[in-house]
């Protein structure tokens, strides 16, 4: 093995603040613990996890990297003692709890999976955050069942597009709710059954027509607030509601009768402050149940713009701008 340089190129956070928070710079080459692996990072994804970390709302966890990134693709090339399932030169997609904007990065070789032979390294780079998040919530959580109605609110962001690939692949039907003509119909191409723009119509009213008066069995919310009660107005009975993000506030007033009467489920969830066992565990359902999907099926998630890793400021612009469809990634 050749010999790894003694620093590398990053992203940092300078202080929190807007994208031009964010500035290259020079880290000692990171060393992988016993149960890691180091990578030689491709791209590396860009989530809006991250823009919450440059804003200063969203610290990472102890022990993590302090460098923005949570999911990258790559080579390994070191592991730790006690790894055996991974060895130098496979390729990996790896979700992080941090450090991913960066030439090399440790990853827990339990939160590693094989990149499927049909995707190139940048797409498998923008899978793990998105595809953890979805299947953790969607498939185990809330039990999504193919035939059931599936409601996704920001269907064209990342969440949203993987929600309704993995969704479609599954074999339910999949409402969404976006902002723009542009943006459902971009929904409609991935394969949403049904795409409400929500500035035009009432999504309560729009998902109970589309489903005949039932209403969805699982709804993926990550705006929260007020989102929450129309929720339980557009769920079906014994419907399940998964929130995983408060863009739209993080309270809300909820008619308990209605969750009463239909049988509901409410569940939140965040997944970098969970426990490698956890996230290790998920994985292993990801790679038993979602990645023969993504390699028989030819999945993959669209890329609205890659930039060069010096230029993270310029994605996070984009992305906090809205006007993306799809994942943003940073090529190394």
């Amino acid at each position: 093995m050749s010999e790894l340089p003694a620093s590398i190129a990053v992203v940092e956070i300078v202080s929190p603040g807007g994208p031009e928070a964010l500035q290259p710079a020079r880290r000692p080459m990171p060393q992988p613990g016993a149960d890691e692996v180091l990578i030689q990072v491709a791209a590396a994804g860009v989530n809006r996890p991250d823009v919450l970390q440059r804003l200063g709302r969203y610290p990472p966890p102890p022990g993590a990297s302090d460098i923005p990134g949570l999911e990258v693709a790559g080579k390994v090339v070191r592991v730790g003692s006690r790894v055996r399932e991974w060895s130098p030169g496979d390729r990996v997609c790896a979700l992080l709890a941090g450090g991913g904007y960066a030439e090399y990065a440790v990853a827990p070789a339990a939160q590693c999976l094989p990149v499927p032979g049909n995707l190139s390294l940048e797409e498998a780079a923008v899978l793990p955050e998105t595809v953890f998040t979805v299947y953790y919530n969607v498939f185990e959580r809330s039990c999504l069942r193919p035939g059931q109605w599936l409601l996704v609110h920001g269907g064209s962001s990342g969440i949203g597009v993987t929600a309704i690939v993995l969704g479609k692949a599954y074999g339910a039907a999949v409402i969404v709710t976006a902002g723009s003509a542009e943006k459902c119909a971009a929904c409609r191409a991935l394969g949403a059954d049904v795409a409400i723009n929500y500035k035009q119509e009432d999504f309560v009213a729009a998902t109970v027509s589309a489903t005949a008066g039932k209403g969805a069995d699982v709804i993926l919310d990550m705006v929260g607030g007020e989102y929450v009660p129309r929720d339980i107005a557009a769920a079906a009975s014994d419907g399940r509601i998964a929130i995983i993000a408060t863009l739209g506030g993080r309270k809300a007033e909820l008619d308990l009768a209605q969750l009463m009467v239909k049988r509901l489920t409410i569940g939140g969830s965040t997944l970098r402050a969970q426990s490698l066992a956890s996230k290790g565990r998920i994985g292993a359902g990801l790679r038993r149940e979602i990645w023969p999907l993504i390699g028989s099926k030819s999945l993959r998630l669209p890329i609205h713009a890659t930039f060069p890793l010096a230029e993270a400021a310029r994605a996070h612009a984009l992305m906090e701008s809205g006007a993306h469809i799809g994942k943003i990634a940073l090529r190394v």
